[in-house]
């Protein structure tokens, strides 16, 4: 579904936006929302898998958080760092496979839209470079927000930034 298919118009008074960026330890989610004087993080956190179990366990642990968020605060459509290996770390590339598969796959059954970033998308929306260290990420975060700390852990942080892209996004696509 493209945006302007969207059931949500641009009259609407707001808008909830959901970030993940997921990991097979922590996937971090953070919840934004459209107001007139801009975004608002709502909710931020992260879902924990138990290292213990096995890879089957863990990634349904992933995508049954994120199952609760979204019932629990029903976003408009999500947005999801896409996998970022150059080969070097080929365990856990397939790993974060698994678990971006299984939550596309939750997103699908309750009929959300996802929009895919890159990392370098991400930055380059935030900061306009592609190549923008992550405190600098984090201090757009901050600042976009108006937070007056740095969400933590650095995956809600890093949930926020997709989620910010995502409401950029939609905003010029409206």
């Amino acid at each position: 579904m493209s945006f302007a298919d969207s059931p949500h118009s641009s009259t609407d008074q707001y808008l909830r936006y959901l970030g993940i960026d997921p990991g097979l330890n922590r996937t971090g989610y953070a919840l934004l929302e459209r107001h007139a004087d801009g975004p608002t993080l709502l909710e931020g956190g992260i879902i924990r898998t138990t290292p213990k179990e096995s890879l089957q366990h863990r990634v349904h642990e992933a995508a049954a958080g994120i199952r609760e968020v979204v019932e629990e605060f029903s976003p408009g459509v999500v947005a999801m760092e896409q996998i970022f290996s150059h080969g070097q770390n080929l365990k856990t590339a397939l790993q974060l496979a698994h678990v971006r598969g299984a939550i596309l796959v939750t997103l699908a059954d309750v009929s959300i839209s996802v929009v895919h970033y890159s990392p370098t998308q991400i930055k380059r929306l935030l900061t306009g470079s592609g190549r923008a260290p992550k405190e600098q990420i984090q201090h757009a975060v901050k600042a976009e927000l108006k937070l007056a700390e740095i969400p933590e852990p650095n995956d809600v942080a890093d949930a926020s930034a997709v989620a910010l892209c995502l409401y950029h996004s939609v905003r010029f696509a409206a």
